[in-house]
């Protein structure tokens, strides 16, 4: 037998070997397989087994799945001239294996690369109180228009977190002086607050006391059992409010003018005789 037979029979084998690997792929569930022939699209195949035209056609394959990509830490100035660190997650999937493939040199670094200048851009026409307080609402405004501009791609752009903002020690400094300021003037507002419904409730109390004599009397009587109940060296006289009441009214009487030719002058307290008081 020719020496040349002998080594044709394995060359043979092995090229058809390799010629079956090129024609049969198996593509899994999330996967898609962008066909060529000769270079010129032909269709998206799978999932499960293509076959292919051997050194005729070929495929790419596309992930269909979710993908989380982090965005590196852009420095960004806000609108009131703060300067502060952001980072954020991008999350993306392919929609459109075809456009994916075929109007984007490499979807992934693009659409990170789209999601950074975004992110400057967006986080650059807002305040720093607005990105501290609204960060879902920026967020979202992120993912709007990242979602617009790779559309044309065949890319969807699921969500976008803003993960860390990160401040000077400065502004972090400031920023605790503020919010210590503003707890104190909650505090003082409230401690206003207090005091004027207390001093309303007790303006309430006198009117109704004053109203009802006897109630002035049991309030006189309960102060006296509270200050009796504690442990102390105090010794108390209690007088009826019966005997002062007399008094009270001659002073009252003392102090109202006294109309003198046509002019009222208000009489002195020493001006009332003894005599009236017995």
């Amino acid at each position: 037998m020719p020496p040349l037979l002998i080594y044709a029979g394995p060359l043979v084998v092995i090229l058809a070997v390799f010629t079956l690997l090129a024609a049969i792929k198996i593509l899994r569930q999330y996967e898609r397989a962008v066909v060529f022939t000769l270079g010129k699209f032909e269709a998206v195949k799978g999932p499960g087994l293509v076959l292919l035209i051997p050194f005729i056609q070929e495929m790419v394959r596309v992930d269909l799945r979710i993908q989380v990509v982090e965005i590196p830490t852009q420095d960004v100035i806000s609108r009131d001239n703060v300067s502060m660190k952001v980072d954020a997650v991008l999350y993306f999937n392919v929609a459109d294996p075809e456009r994916a493939v075929i109007r984007v040199q490499d979807y992934l670094p693009a659409t990170n690369m789209l999601a950074q200048t975004t992110l400057r851009a967006v986080l650059g026409q807002h305040e720093l109180d607005e990105m501290l307080s609204e960060r879902k609402k920026l967020s979202a405004d992120v993912q709007a228009i990242l979602d617009t501009q790779t559309e044309t791609w065949g890319i969807k752009v699921s969500n976008v977190e803003i993960r860390t903002v990160e401040l000077t020690d400065n502004m972090v400094r400031a920023i605790a002086k503020q919010a210590e300021a503003e707890r104190d003037r909650r505090a003082k507002i409230i401690h206003a607050q207090a005091e004027f419904q207390a001093s309303q409730t007790l303006v309430d109390a006198a009117q109704i006391l004053s109203s009802i004599p006897a109630a002035m009397q049991l309030r006189y009587l309960q102060t006296l059992t509270e200050i009796g109940a504690e442990q102390n060296s105090t010794i108390i006289f209690p007088m009826p409010i019966d005997i002062i009441k007399p008094f009270l009214d001659l002073r009252e009487q003392a102090a109202k003018p006294v109309r003198t030719n046509g002019v009222d002058h208000a009489s002195p307290p020493e001006a009332v005789s003894p005599a009236a008081l017995s």
